[in-house]
């Protein structure tokens, strides 16, 4: 009798522990799955993470590359204070400026027709149309000159240039290839420029005004670290044969659009 009891407890025992092993196995083969499960989860994030990134590097970089405008137009076809280009300059730091652009609207209001601002200047260097029909001023580290008696005609392409060196403290306009009087705004070096088309920064970047805004079409924006002499804006007047800028270069530009922007073909005059 005793020899059956301990036969039988051995029995138990066996099946108790045989049991025991079936349920580790088993909670071995679920910690498996489990971390399989997970593994290939991981494996899939990772991918779709660097898919993601390798994504964003790409669409930065074509962001980021020169675009030849030649045949290119911005058009800004609302009053908005939002609506704007960004232009990236080849440089951060400038002794003397000269910036040629050519534009068309309609608008009687003020507005602005090139924007830089840097972190100390608002208008860092700033053409600006005022509501006055016959001036145009130009601001230099927030110094402000009015050119009076400038034949600005709505509906009208007009080319416009500015020059301003520090040395002299000296700006200067052009309108149609017809200079202006030379005045005094003084400034020290323009450094770290934002530089912005179709609004008018009131702070470093930002802080537009739609009552600034522009309304209309600008092409051929160009910008040299230099003063250029009165027979090379001329060339860029007539679009003949003229170096283009050094600091924007509208056959190779750097930009970056926001809001209701348009990239169009220009214009041309039919013969």
């Amino acid at each position: 009798m005793e020899y059956i009891n301990v036969t039988f407890a051995k029995s138990v025992l066996n099946c108790m522990l045989f049991r025991v092993m079936a349920g580790i196995s088993r909670l071995l083969e679920a910690l498996v799955v489990i971390f399989f499960k997970f593994f290939i989860f991981f494996v899939y994030l990772s991918f779709y993470q660097m898919a993601f990134l390798l994504l964003l590097a790409m669409l930065t970089a074509c962001a980021a590359t020169p675009q030849d405008l030649s045949s290119k137009m911005f058009t800004f076809p609302e009053e908005t204070q939002t609506a704007n280009v960004r232009l990236t300059t080849s440089g951060q730091m400038f002794k003397a400026v000269t910036v040629c652009l050519r534009s068309i609207t309609d608008l009687s209001r003020a507005h602005a027709l090139f924007s830089l601002a840097t972190p100390s200047s608002d208008n860092g260097f700033l053409i600006f149309k005022g509501a006055a029909n016959n001036i145009i001023s130009v601001s230099v580290v927030n110094t402000d000159a009015g050119f009076r008696g400038q034949d600005y005609k709505l509906n009208t392409w007009h080319p416009i240039c500015s020059t301003w060196d520090s040395e002299s403290g000296l700006a200067q306009l052009w309108l149609d290839g017809k200079p202006s009087i030379r005045k005094f705004t003084g400034g020290s070096n323009i450094t770290n420029p934002i530089v912005i088309l179709g609004q008018e920064q009131d702070s470093y970047g930002g802080k537009f005004d739609r009552r600034q805004s522009f309304i209309g079409m600008i092409t051929d924006v160009h910008m040299w670290d230099h003063t250029l002499s009165s027979c090379e804006v001329q060339r860029y007047v007539d679009d003949r044969n003229f170096s283009p800028g050094n600091v924007l270069n509208w056959r190779a530009l750097e930009f970056q659009t926001t809001g209701r922007v348009l990239i169009e073909n220009k214009q041309l005059p039919c013969y």
